[in-house]
Formats: structure tokens, C-alpha cells, sequence
């Protein structure tokens, strides 16, 4: 492929761009991830995705003040190394690519998953290659078709989700009930052993589930550098981000939860499917499968293009080989593409070879490395504004709320996360991966990236 376009094209317009917002909180966490945090906390799961979703609004604040003040491709990896110095940046842009990889082979593994909903017989890794080749066309096309695919699957997840709370209340009005023994109504958020049926423990074993879930949300700081109007369309999809928060994940959670007792919530599929599935709602279940399918192809779609995004700019910064800087005519940096395709191939080896054992795996490396970079956009913010005059900071057109408190908070909620994940056994294996894949990549930094090396990283460039 011919090395045709010289830059990122700005083909992202405001509806573009919104729906990728709205769409960024709705998938596989959502979906399929929700049955894993339900099982840790039971109802008190709706107390973690508050206090994680404040956490995570801060931390899009910091990034929104950053892309207000310099739209860049490939942001937090630019805004490390600018603020933070070469090694934290080349640190960032890798651990945000390892952390797309990851969430990719743990969403091509859900589609699998789900398409055993309605073809139980035919083998998983079937689909996963499926899936892995389509999506992988789709973004070799221009930028506006991804946009307006990701709009599309956006528009129908969240009519969806609408829908479902909207069925949700009727079914709770109607009293129907989901088996004998059961009874749906809103004290099944008390009944079945409390609202922290396995104590504060439960809820905070939760937020390695959590966290993933929101992986995905820091894609509005990656469409900077191809978004026409920046200032006004990166505060306005940030800023809708609470909203989300409350709709996609806690009122949503909280019908589920009381319509079906959340013990039975097994994880087998995803717990919408499951739910209408055994209310006896057939066809509602099956509709239901066909969302959550859309939801995961645009998550892989979206990991994709911010994978492409980062390297990109990264490439431009001399912490990733030049190829990742090759455009198409198309303007899309196509290497990426190829690449996250090659190494999704061996998420169809993993499906054939370990097919039940694969996703939480998965979601806790990505937890690892999505809270990395988390922590790595807050501590380039604070960076930044220390860095700032009076005026300066009185003149940001999207500065950051309760400053520098929020920002304090934040910080040791992501340190807090790190914990979690060294001390329950079942994602002590991610906080070892991740500092493995730290070591390796200081390693590599100081191999063939240190500045003053024939080739290496260039100096941070100053301050504007």
C-alpha cells in the first residue's frame, strides 16, 4: 500500500464524534464484563461504577484540558512526553497500545461467545477469525466511514439500552416474575444477603471489572487530531460523560438487578441475554444478542482506530518504527491496522485452544494498562498546569473541575486500583504482566529510544 496522504485527515464531524462518546461507555464491559462485578459485590457493584465513574470523569477532564489547549493526534502519548518527559511518553503511547490489543482479544472472545447464543455447535474460533478479517477491512476505509459506522452502532446501543430499561421498568410495574422462587422488584437490592452481600471487600474486588468496563472512554481525546472544531466538540462529549455513567451503567444495572436476583447471574452470556432469556422473552433476548454483538464490533473497531491513533503519533515522536507513520490514500496509518490484525489472529488460536478461560484473563491486563495510562493523563495535567503562568491557566477554555483536589482524588483512586489487582488471586496475574511489560518496555526505551542515541527519541519539546 502506497505511502499517499502526508497527515490525518479531520473527517470526524460533531455527530461523529458525540456518538463515539456516547458509544465509548457501552460495550463489552457493559454487556458482558457487568456479570463478573455483579458476582463480586452483588448490588453494591452500583456504588463502585459511581466511584469509579467520578474518577473517570476527572481524569477526561484532564485530557479534555490538554486537547482543548493542543489537539494532537495520538494526545496522551504526545502529552506524556511533552509534560512528563520521553521515557513516561514512550511508556504510555506502548502500555495504551498493549492495553488495545488486550481489550481487542477479549472482545473478539465475547463474539464468540455470543454468536454460541444462537449456533451452540459451531466451534467459537470460527467467528473470532470472522470477525478479526471484517473488522479489519473497515478500518483500512477513510476515516468518515469509520465514524459513521461507529455512529450507527452507537445510534442502535443506545436505543437499545433505553429500550431495555424502558422493557425493565414494565416487566417490575407488571410483576413478572422470572421463576417460581423468585419475585422481581427493587428489594431484590436488599434481599439476597444485603446491598454488600460479600462486604466492602465484594465491592472493592469489583473495580478490576469496573475499571475495564470504562475502558475505551479516553477514544474522545484520541479523535483531537482529526476532529474539525476541537474546542467545541471534545468539551461537549466529555462533559456528557456523567449522564453516561448514571444511564449506561447504574440505572441500567440497577433494573437488572431488580428483575432477576443477582445470584443468578451465572456469566455464562451476557447478563441482558440471560435475563430476558429466562423471563421467557425469547424474542427480546434474541434482539438483545444482535446489540450486544453490535456493541462488540464497534468496541473492536474503536480499539483499533486508537491503537492506529497512537502509534501514529508516536511514530511522529520517534518512539515507534516510522512505518506506523505510513499513510494510505485513504489517510489511515494502515501498518496499525495490519499489525492489531496479526496479533488478533492469535486471539483465533487462543479460541480454539482455551475457549472458556480467556476473558477475565483479558480484562484484568487491560485494567492494568487502561489505568496506567489513567494515571499517566493525570499526572501530565497537573504537570502542565504547574507549568503555566497565572494568566495562563485563567485563559483555558476547558479547565479542569475542583482543582487540585478532584485531580488528588483521582490519582489515588488509579494508585488504589494497582492494589486491588496485587492483592485478590484471581488478578494477581495482571499486576505481574503489567509490571513485567513495564520492565520489558524501560528495556527497550533505553535500548533504541534514549535520547542522544544514533536514532533514538527526540528531546521533549518545550513548553508552549
Amino acid at each position: 500500500m502506497n505511502h499517499e496522504g502526508s497527515s490525518l485527515r479531520r473527517g470526524l464531524n460533531a455527530r461523529h464524534i458525540r456518538f463515539m462518546a456516547l458509544g465509548s461507555a457501552i460495550g463489552t464491559g457493559l454487556f458482558y464484563g457487568s456479570a463478573g462485578a455483579i458476582q463480586r459485590a452483588g448490588p453494591s457493584v452500583l456504588l463502585a461504577y459511581l466511584i469509579g465513574g467520578a474518577a473517570i470523569f476527572l481524569t477526561m477532564r484532564a485530557l479534555g484540558e490538554m486537547a482543548v489547549r493542543t489537539p494532537v493526534s495520538g494526545s496522551f502519548g504526545h502529552y506524556a512526553t511533552r509534560y512528563l518527559g520521553p521515557y513516561l511518553g514512550f511508556l504510555t503511547g506502548w502500555s495504551y497500545a498493549f492495553s488495545m490489543l488486550m481489550v481487542c482479544l477479549a472482545d473478539v472472545t465475547v463474539f464468540g461467545l455470543y454468536m454460541s447464543f444462537w449456533f451452540p455447535d459451531t466451534p467459537r474460533w470460527i467467528w473470532v477469525l470472522g470477525i478479526v478479517l471484517l473488522i479489519g477491512g473497515l478500518n483500512l476505509c477513510s476515516v468518515r466511514v469509520f465514524g459513521e459506522l461507529e455512529f450507527w452502532l452507537s445510534l442502535l446501543k443506545i436505543v437499545a439500552i433505553v429500550a431495555m430499561i424502558a422493557a425493565g421498568l414494565g416487566v417490575l410495574l407488571a410483576g413478572v416474575q422470572p421463576g417460581a422462587a423468585d419475585v422481581s422488584g427493587f428489594s431484590n437490592l436488599w434481599r439476597h444477603g444485603g446491598f454488600f452481600p460479600n462486604g466492602v471487600q465484594g465491592m472493592i474486588a469489583s473495580f478490576s471489572v469496573v475499571m475495564f468496563a470504562f475502558g475505551g472512554i479516553e477514544v474522545i481525546g484520541m479523535t483531537a487530531g482529526e476532529a474539525r472544531d476541537p474546542e467545541r466538540m471534545i468539551p461537549r462529549a466529555i462533559n456528557s460523560v456523567p449522564l453516561r455513567i448514571l444511564l449506561f451503567y447504574v440505572l441500567t444495572l440497577t433494573v437488572l438487578m431488580a428483575i432477576f436476583p443477582w445470584p443468578g447471574i451465572t456469566g455464562n452470556s451476557s447478563p441482558f441475554v440471560q435475563i430476558f432469556s429466562q423471563l421467557g422473552l425469547a424474542s427480546a433476548a434474541s434482539v438483545l444478542n444482535l446489540v450486544v454483538i453490535s456493541a462488540v464490533i464497534s468496541a473492536i473497531n474503536s480499539d483499533i482506530f486508537s491503537t492506529g491513533r497512537m502509534l501514529y503519533g508516536m511514530a511522529a515522536n520517534g518512539q515507534a518504527p516510522m512505518v506506523f507513520s505510513r499513510l494510505s490514500r485513504f489517510g489511515v496509518p494502515w501498518m496499525t491496522v495490519l499489525v492489531m490484525g496479526v496479533a488478533l489472529l492469535g486471539g483465533v488460536v487462543l479460541n480454539y485452544l482455551l475457549p472458556d478461560r480467556l476473558f477475565m484473563a483479558f480484562a484484568s491486563m487491560v485494567t492494568f494498562s487502561v489505568v496506567w495510562v489513567w494515571l499517566m493523563i493525570l499526572l501530565s495535567q497537573v504537570a502542565m498546569r504547574r507549568g503555566l503562568s497565572g494568566p495562563e491557566s485563567a485563559a483555558l477554555h476547558f479547565p479542569v473541575p475542583f482543582w487540585p483536589y478532584g485531580q488528588v482524588f483521582a490519582i489515588v483512586f488509579m494508585l488504589f486500583i494497582f492494589v486491588v489487582l496485587g492483592v485478590f488471586p484471581d488478578t494477581r496475574l495482571a499486576l505481574f504482566v503489567g509490571a513485567g511489560w513495564l520492565a520489558l518496555l524501560t528495556v527497550a526505551y533505553w535500548l533504541w529510544c534514549r535520547p542522544g542515541r544514533p536514532g533514538g527519541a527526540p528531546p521533549s519539546p518545550p513548553h508552549p
